[in-house]
């Protein structure tokens, strides 16, 4: 301060005295208005001199020494912000000096000074949360964790502190005193501001509870809303659907109502399939020891039916939990077997979870037939990924279930009712198009009366192009 006052004193005597060799008469007044703007361009001078020395130096250690989190707070002008508070402090130091005399005035630059000084810290601040905030979001482990909406709590508190504090200093009261007036219009304020407020809550609920996330994928039973948040906030969070439409939906209905998350699946790494035929009960038999042999053909069936006869030579029957580790099923039936083909068809599958729970269950049988269900789990939780796979083990659940003596049911067509009139019409199966499967051509030939002076049907030929 000292040092302050004597760079202040001899600055005033050279503005009294180049006034005085210039108008020959001294003049207090223009003293003070020539001492107040040298102030403020040596003000102005040394805050752009030291500005270039701070950058110069950062930007070399940033260059050769510094981390990710310097680099990075040099791109966003921290430090060039900080030396602004510069000006304001030397205004501060030397503008008393000439202003003594004038204190309702020296008073209003003080405070708008102090005001601006501690608005650039403030604002320096928040701009470093900014940055803590990206790096802190470019850590893979952390990436997606929901802080975005605590930044940004943060930085409204502080800017609401540098209100309360900038009103303070203008009024000259205790930023305390001033909060506690406030506090008298605490209602008017919660009705005004509802919205507000039940956002901001939420929102807060949403980033302390870990409950939404960048990239989880959401349903909002009953509403438009299927797809990626891309955008958590404190009074918004942005939902790409898969039809590429943006949803706007505020916390707060995220936090009252019903949400389904679906990260849970991405992160155990396995997205369920729960689906099933409906079995024709009429085609469901016992196995019979031809049947069974036949079965052995297929090798991923020989050592089961080969355990499990031994194990009936024994008179041991362990159709579930079974001690030697087979899979649950039966070789009494034909859907049984079907079952355990299925299952082993399903643990040697490269895309299905050992580790999770795999089954295959006959659920409750209905007007249709048995409804024969898989259950099991997707490693790969790719959406295009996962149809493709789950599609691929229904047509081969479709394509080898009648080689059990298997078949689905479904409701007729037109095309099974004309086939039924013209095999009642007398007409040979082999003249039928549409015929299924095997078996009903065997009973349908078995049936079809002879038809002694039809001659079978000839192919239609192609027309001969003229010459």
């Amino acid at each position: 301060m000292k040092k302050a006052y004597e760079i202040a004193d001899r600055l005033m005597e050279w503005v009294s005295d180049l006034l005085l060799r210039l108008t020959g008469s001294p003049s207090p007044v223009w003293d003070r208005i020539v001492y107040g703007v040298l102030v403020f361009v040596i003000a102005i001078v040394v805050g752009r001199i030291l500005r270039a020395v701070v950058i110069y130096v950062i930007h070399r250690v940033a260059r050769y020494r510094g981390s990710y989190l310097l680099k990075s707070l040099v791109e966003a002008h921290i430090f060039t912000r900080l030396t602004h508070i510069i000006p304001p402090l030397v205004i501060v130091a030397l503008l008393p000096f000439a202003f003594h005399g004038t204190p309702v005035f020296l008073k209003l630059i003080e405070k708008l000074c102090w005001i601006y000084i501690l608005g650039v810290i403030v604002f320096s601040i928040n701009t470093q949360l900014s940055v803590f905030w990206k790096f802190y979001s470019s850590r893979t482990a952390l990436r997606n964790r929901p802080m975005k909406g605590m930044i940004q709590i943060i930085k409204g508190l502080l800017a609401g502190f540098w209100v309360i504090v900038a009103v303070s200093i203008l009024i000259e009261r205790s930023p305390m005193a001033l909060i506690t007036g406030l506090g008298a219009f605490a209602a008017v304020l919660m009705l005004v501001f509802k919205d507000s407020i039940l956002g901001f809550v939420a929102g807060v609920q949403l980033s302390q509870n870990d409950m939404i996330r960048n990239g989880d994928w959401i349903v909002v039973p009953g509403g438009s809303v299927n797809g990626i948040v891309i955008d958590v906030s404190l009074d918004t969070v942005k939902v790409q659907n898969f039809d590429n439409t943006i949803v706007t939906l505020p916390p707060y209905s995220l936090v009252s109502g019903e949400v389904q998350n679906w990260r849970g699946m991405t992160e155990a790494g396995g997205r369920r399939i729960m689906r099933s035929f409906t079995i024709d009960l009429s085609t469901v038999k016992f196995c019979t020891p031809e049947f069974l042999e036949k079965m052995k053909e297929m090798d991923i069936l020989r050592d089961f039916i080969e355990k499990k006869e031994a194990q009936q030579q024994r008179g041991i029957v362990e159709n579930t939990q079974n001690s030697e580790g087979l899979v649950n099923g039966t070789i009494e039936t034909n859907l049984g077997l079907f079952r355990a083909y299925m299952t082993l068809y399903l643990q040697h599958h490269k895309f299905i979870g050992g580790q999770m729970i795999l089954m295959v269950r006959a659920l409750d049988p209905n007007d249709n037939g048995l409804p024969l269900q898989l259950y099991c789990f997707s490693t790969n939780t790719d959406w295009v990924s996962y149809e493709s796979i789950q599609s691929e083990i229904f047509e081969h659940y479709a394509a080898i279930m009648p080689r059990f003596g298997l078949y689905p049911f479904q409701n007729p067509s037109s095309r099974d009712y004309i086939n039924a009139a013209l095999l009642t019409a007398g007409h040979h199966p082999d003249e039928l198009w549409g015929i299924p499967f095997g078996t009903m051509r065997q009973a349908a030939s078995s049936a079809a009366k002879p038809v002694s002076s039809a001659t079978p049907p000839q192919a239609p030929q192609p027309p001969i192009p003229p010459k």
